[in-house]
């Protein structure tokens, strides 16, 4: 098997995962975790640094969910990799279960309680600016939903990145152009994407959202690029997304 072919069945068992999740729970975010998981796979599988026999390994790579409510995908990952046994993800939302409906930091592998949107790439940029200040080779990424830059910290830290020039962060934008009360264009829109980002510094990469592949492949050249900030333009066709 192809290292392509494990990477996209890999993908397909975590949504098989996360729906089981879902149904057995009866609640989620059923969309936007579809939305992420490919995001989610090249990132945990084919890019990152991390040890799930040691969660607090010191050089580890730091994920942050700002679109919390995407979790399923989340834990179902986590899960996979070992972080806590596949057993556990039947407990979802469940009564005294610490899988919740958005990301915990009781649950290993969680760097950040996330949820409330908007606050996930400011930490991020504390992460990033430590590691610096430690010298340390830690890099973050950031996974936003295009719905949240609606929020006005998203802005406040894209400027703080540029001006201490944290070229160990990586921000993701899953461009789905749905939220919760509508398209993303109607309720809010944030176009023109790309040129915003690039006005406040960062280095845009548009990218098929769901080709594990090609992910993979950007994040790793994207990681080759020092000086300027990454950013990530994730493209999703809404016609994909629904079929």
């Amino acid at each position: 098997m192809t290292e392509l072919n494990r990477l996209n069945r890999k993908a397909v068992e975590i949504r098989k995962s996360l729906l089981e999740m879902i149904y057995e729970a009866g609640t989620g975010h059923t969309g936007s975790s579809l939305s992420n998981t490919d995001i989610l796979v090249a990132l945990y599988y084919g890019v990152m640094k991390i040890d799930p026999n040691n969660p607090n390994w010191e050089e580890r790579d730091r994920y942050i969910q700002s679109k919390g409510h995407a979790v399923e995908s989340y834990w179902a990952v986590l899960a996979d990799k070992g972080f806590f046994p596949k057993e556990e993800l039947k407990t979802f939302s469940k009564y005294n279960s610490r899988l919740i409906g958005h990301p915990n930091n009781k649950v290993p592998g969680v760097e950040m309680n996330t949820g409330a949107l908007g606050h996930g790439l400011s930490v991020s940029v504390g992460m990033a600016l430590s590691a610096k200040m430690d010298k340390k080779t830690i890099r973050v990424f950031t996974l936003m939903g295009d719905g949240e830059l609606a929020e006005g910290s998203v802005w406040e830290a894209a400027m703080s990145a540029a001006q201490y020039k944290l070229d160990n962060l990586i921000g993701i934008i899953d461009r789905n152009r749905l939220q919760i009360s509508g398209t993303t264009d109607d309720v809010m829109s944030n176009e023109p994407l790309d040129k915003k980002w690039e006005s406040f510094g960062w280095h845009v990469i548009q990218v098929d959202g769901n080709d594990v592949g090609e992910l993979v492949r950007v994040f790793n050249e994207a990681l080759q690029i020092t000086g300027k900030l990454q950013s990530f333009w994730l493209i999703r066709l809404k016609e994909r997304e629904f079929q």
